[in-house]
């Protein structure tokens, strides 16, 4: 199989390159929307010139097509022609080019293998490799990376019990410091899927039980030890002669990015909005999911539009700011809230708009690499937000000014185009004179002949007013989030003004 070297893609020069796994939109033309494609998918054109047909293709073959009048790519096995699609592409053609001709499995999962190319690229199917592909397609069996055999001893391990009434599953972690966020439970009719989250590996308990349970259920974690105990409540008091049948994930000890993303179904319950384009969504989970996200990691939203699966990245906020920094009562692990800027043109966010309260949409599992102890082990910490880029800054804030006293300094410094783009500018403001730690600075790119703040946008003379140290050699922690270019941006002023990579965090999806 030709193999692109992941390296080459995206290419160095690219935004796409910027902050460990950030993507570029590129401005398209008019009529190249995603909309659009869908509409051109179901025009009945032949998309592969075979009139309907899959054939096998060889390496040879697939080698041959790699120009942008004729690019085919091999994805898990399977060859598309995605040259129709080269106007389409929100990368743009020449990250597309970057694996045309061979297998961009590896480059497609590294930039996002969250989005489900088959429905997206179905018409444009040529056929499969002549050879075994590496990795098999969803609905197929994937072959499983086991970690190695050092990790044995560390792989956790389960058992279970039940009384009249109840049904427990134990799962042996063989971890310390197990928490909520990294236990994930679902039971959906007979389904059970347990996950443990060890480091960057993931522990799965999956089976189709073998009996009806009720809805609810319970998690207890014994945190020291690392024992996490499953509660489910039998719908008949009958003896379970087993827990049920093992599917085909069941107790396999893996990374968690060959895992795979789970969604389940949660329901709209309030929309608000929070300024002129922007609504603050609450989600809330089954009465069967357990589950927490861990503070800057984001959720998939997944739609069918159209006929279409879409999925977009978002990260979970808070209601509200609390300023008597205790969590607010309705942020009970049963909702979740999320900041959603609604664009005019944009196809998925035009769709969640038009939810009614009691509508249904699926949520995926947390994804993330931000680890509280970052900011446990800082004396400043620096939050450099543009417009939504705010939301993995309200988790952030709330956990630093309320659990992490060793903080010197928390600013925010938040780029928006005009005063009424600033995300709970009240709240902020209220915050910084209830903690004298934090400081809040607004600056504006359009600022009205009114405005008496600062204007402009990320610059190295902007952040080396704002970013300082406390003392000389105070542990610094600076976290980024915005478009693409303000991220790629903000790291090179920052770099220059002599801060280290490892004091940097981008937050990326």
């Amino acid at each position: 199989m030709l193999n692109v070297p992941p390296q080459a893609f995206p290419a160095p020069s690219s935004q796409q390159r910027v902050a460990a796994g950030g993507r570029a939109k590129v401005p398209l033309k008019p009529g190249r929307s995603l909309m659009d494609w869908i509409r051109l998918t179901k025009s009945g054109k032949d998309f592969t010139g075979l009139k309907g047909r899959l054939i096998e293709v060889t390496e040879d073959e697939l080698a041959k097509h790699n120009k942008k009048e004729d690019c085919w790519i091999c994805i898990r096995g399977f060859v598309y022609n995605v040259t129709p699609y080269m106007e389409y592409h929100p990368g743009g053609e020449d990250e597309l080019m970057k694996a045309a001709g061979a297998d961009g499995t590896d480059l497609f999962d590294q930039v996002h293998r969250w989005v489900n190319y088959e429905s997206m690229l179905k018409e444009c199917l040529v056929g499969r490799m002549a050879v075994k592909p590496i990795a098999a397609p969803k609905g197929m069996l994937p072959e499983k990376k086991v970690l190695g055999a050092s990790a044995k001893d560390l792989t956790p391990s389960y058992d279970w019990f039940q009384t009249d009434s109840l049904i427990t599953i134990v799962i042996y972690t063989k971890q310390k410091d197990m928490n909520a966020e990294l236990v994930i439970v679902d039971c959906q009719d007979k389904r059970l899927r347990g996950e443990i989250i060890v480091d960057d590996n993931s522990y799965l308990v999956e089976l189709d039980l073998d009996h009806a349970v009720q809805e609810d259920l319970a998690v207890n974690i014994a945190e020291k030890v690392g024992k996490v105990e499953i509660i489910l409540k039998k719908k008949d008091n009958i003896h379970w002669k087993m827990l049920g049948q093992p599917l085909e994930s069941h107790s396999t000890f893996i990374k968690c990015m060959d895992r795979g993303l789970f969604y389940r179904k949660c329901k709209l319950v309030s929309k608000t909005e929070v300024t002129h384009d922007t609504k603050l969504f609450c989600l809330m989970l089954p009465k069967s999911t357990h589950l927490r996200v861990p503070i800057g990691h984001h959720v998939y939203l997944k739609q069918i539009i159209a006929g279409t699966e879409v999925v977009k990245p978002y990260t979970p906020v808070l209601p509200f700011l609390s300023l008597d920094f205790k969590e607010p009562s309705r942020h009970d692990g049963i909702h979740i809230y999320l900041m959603i800027k609604i664009y005019s043109c944009g196809l998925f966010t035009q769709a969640l708009d038009h939810l009614h309260i009691g509508d249904y949409i699926s949520v995926s599992n947390p994804e993330g690499s931000f680890k509280k102890s970052q900011v446990q082990t800082s004396e400043d910490l620096f939050l450099l937000a543009a417009g939504t880029g705010f939301t993995p800054m309200v988790k952030l804030l709330n956990f630093a000014l309320t659990e992490v006293r060793c903080l010197r300094t928390v600013k925010l410094i938040f780029f928006n185009k005009t005063e009424d783009d600033i995300l709970w500018r009240n709240q902020l403001e209220q915050l910084a004179l209830a903690d004298e730690r934090f400081e809040v600075q607004f600056i504006l790119s359009q600022p009205t002949k009114d405005w008496v703040g600062k204007q402009g946008k990320i610059s190295s003379s902007l952040l080396s007013e704002f970013v300082k140290r406390s003392r000389k050699e105070s542990k610094v922690l600076i976290c980024i989030c915005g478009p693409t270019p303000f991220t790629e941006q903000g790291v090179q002023y920052l770099k220059v003004l002599g801060y280290y990579q490892e004091e940097i965090h981008t937050f990326t999806a």
